[in-house]
């Protein structure tokens, strides 16, 4: 995982609710296969808006609360949180254009 920061029960709502900056959370699990598809893109969109926005990743196997509290019920699932609130909220992997058109309007 390099750029994209794991965020766990314990760390979700100081990383994610209460960062100053909008967050593309990744709910993922090492066994989906749309999961390890997306990864990739995923990691660019940490490396190209660094400082714009914040990427985190929660293992829904490891982090089960956190996921049954969003209502994951099928992964990936991405959220875009903004001020501590879900602004967007997508299923499935997808090509990055429409990624960055999901998390575009956010940013500062």
């Amino acid at each position: 995982m390099g750029n994209a920061v794991a965020v766990t029960e314990q760390t979700f709502d100081t990383e994610v609710l209460k960062s100053t900056e909008p967050v593309l959370v990744d709910f993922w699990a090492a066994w989906c296969g749309p999961c390890r598809v997306i990864a990739p893109t995923v990691e660019e969109l940490a490396i190209e808006y660094q400082g714009r926005l914040k990427v985190v990743k929660v293992d829904v196997d490891q982090n089960q609360e956190v996921a049954i509290r969003y209502g994951v019920q099928s992964i990936p699932t991405l959220m875009v949180f903004k001020d501590g609130k879900i602004v967007e909220r997508v299923l499935g992997a997808m090509p990055k254009p429409r990624l960055v058109s999901l998390i575009q309007p956010h940013l500062a």
